[in-house]
Parts: C-alpha cells; structure tokens; sequence
C-alpha cells in the first residue's frame, strides 16, 4: 500500500484536533510532521494546544511552530466557538512531547526540497505558513504533490455573509495559494456542514473506549455547545477531518473542478471564495472543490480510526 505523505498544517480548535488523530494513525497516511498557525485562538494557545493532543495519545512526529499573525490584515481568532484556550473542554496531563526547533515556515521549506516532489500540503486553519513558505522559497511550489485544505465556501460564509473564518483571518495568504498552479482541492463549508457529529455518531465512538475516543467525546461535547450558541447547529459541523477523510477515501467526498479567486479588494467581500461554479467566466478551473459528503462512509472512517488507539 502506497501512502499518502503529509504535512498536516492546523490551528487547534476542536476539528483540528480530530483531524490530527485521523492523520496520525490511518496506516494510509504518512504523517511527516505537523506545523503550527494562529488562527482559532493566538499562536501561543494553538502551539499547546498541538502539543497537548499529541502528549495525550502519545503521537511522535515533528511539530514546529509558524505564523504569528497573517499577512497583512489585523489578527482574529474565534474564541466564540473554541474558547479561551482555543480547545476549551478536555482535560490534557503532561505535555510531553516537544516542539521542533525550526520555524514552521523553514520546516515546509526544508521537507518539501528534501522530497521527490510526493508530499501534500494538508492546511485546517489559515494559510499564512503555506504563503510564507511559497514567497520564501518559490523553487518548493513545483515540488508540492497537491494542497487539500479546509476552508472557504461557494454558497455562505460563517464569520460575514461572504467570508468563511479560515480565509477570512488571512486573505491574502489565500490569495497566493489559489494563484500558486498547484493541484488544490478546497474543503469548504458546503461540504463540511454536512459532516455533522451526530448524537448517535458521538454514541457509538464512545463505546470504543480509548484515550482517543474519550477525547474525541470531551472535544465535541464543548463544540456542541459553541456552535449551537453561534450558529443554532444541533449537532456540530467536523469542518478540518474531511481534509484527511477524503485523502483516505477520495470517495467519501464528491467534487466538481471550478475556477477561483480570492477577493482582497472589496469592503463587503472581503476574504470571500468566489467559485465559479457554472464556469461562467469560461476560465479554467485551478480548484476541485468540493459539494457532497457521503456521511456513512466519513463516520465509519473516523470510528474504524480511532478504534486502532490503543
């Protein structure tokens, strides 16, 4: 078997979280390392955050912080839906795994010339790092397999009317990204909203009964709450695993090729993922993005995943 290898790039944030179990125990992914952004909460609460899950169910990879704010813009977090810390909810022990001594940005950089060209870029949370690491070092572009990313949308925003948080918190990251050449496939709110953890999803991982699941059960619980309060969910969209779901099984997610672009310009639009979903522009398309979920085969993943935890 043939895996997929990866440089899992998170935020954490509860998805995140759920994203980096899914990346670092499905024997279909090499997970070569996972780089640090701010994002959900400031760097310093998404750094520990990476390295509180990792303690927890004991994941040995390199992990490397990045990005401290976005490019240009001023910094947001969402401390409405991940809470002061950024993964409000579970109780972590002892951190104890440490972080590697690079900057995120070098970290990239230094993988992706060391590599034959075989690695995805797999981005849950701003695309500052992804950027800086392109402007700083373009001769990686052509060595970087694909991106899948989480992030934008073809419909509603969650954060403006037009704009979905990731995007949103550094547009101009995105910008450089979308324009960047390379394979990208776009994991966007349309289709994680209809990832949705369930009751009787959430039932059925508790019965696994590891660190993992337990973790899995604390981490939604919270989630549930924030999102409910935000935005009326009755069950919490799973945004960041269709990223490493649908590099598993690209069949879990269905997708439809579409030119887009990122508006930096506009007042109203700012941060908007403006798809051309009926290619009206006649423009080619230089993004998969993706419009449907298969659901059972995204949960029994994810349950099949975490039962291999000890």
């Amino acid at each position: 078997m043939v895996k997929e290898r990866i440089i899992l790039d998170v935020d954490p944030g509860h998805d995140d979280a759920i994203a980096i179990m899914l990346a670092a125990k499905n024997p279909k992914i090499e997970l070569l390392g996972i780089t640090v952004v701010a994002g959900n909460q400031v760097l310093e609460k998404t750094v520990k955050n990476t390295l509180n899950v990792c303690s927890h169910i004991d994941i040995r990879v390199p992990i490397a912080a990045g990005m401290s704010r976005p490019m240009v813009r001023e910094q947001i977090i969402a401390d409405d839906i991940h809470g002061e810390t950024g993964l409000d909810g579970p109780d972590f022990g002892e951190i104890t795994v440490e972080l590697d001594k690079r900057h995120a940005v070098d970290f990239i950089i230094d993988t992706l010339l060391e590599s034959d060209g075989d690695i995805t870029l797999v981005p849950t949370g701003p695309l500052s790092n992804i950027a800086m690491a392109m402007r700083k070092e373009p001769k990686i572009v052509d060595k970087i397999k694909k991106i899948v990313l989480m992030g934008g949308a073809y419909t509603l925003g969650n954060v403006t009317p037009s704009a979905e948080f990731n995007i949103l918190v550094d547009p101009e990251a995105a910008h450089i990204v979308f324009t960047s050449g390379r394979p990208i496939v776009m994991m966007g709110l349309d289709l994680t909203r209809q990832a949705l953890a369930k009751q009787e999803v959430v039932d059925k991982i508790n019965t696994i009964g590891n660190k993992a699941s337990d973790l899995f059960v604390d981490i939604i619980e919270f989630f549930t709450k924030t999102q409910k309060e935000v935005f009326g969910w009755e069950a919490p969209p799973t945004h960041d695993p269709t990223t490493v779901a649908y590099l598993i099984d690209p069949s879990i997610v269905e997708t439809k090729s579409m030119y887009t672009e990122i508006e930096i310009w506009s007042q109203l639009s700012y941060g908007r993922t403006i798809c051309d979903f009926f290619n009206i522009t006649g423009k080619e398309p230089n993004a998969e993005i993706a419009i449907n979920l298969d659901f059972d085969k995204y949960w029994n993943l994810i349950y099949d995943t975490l039962k291999m935890y000890s």
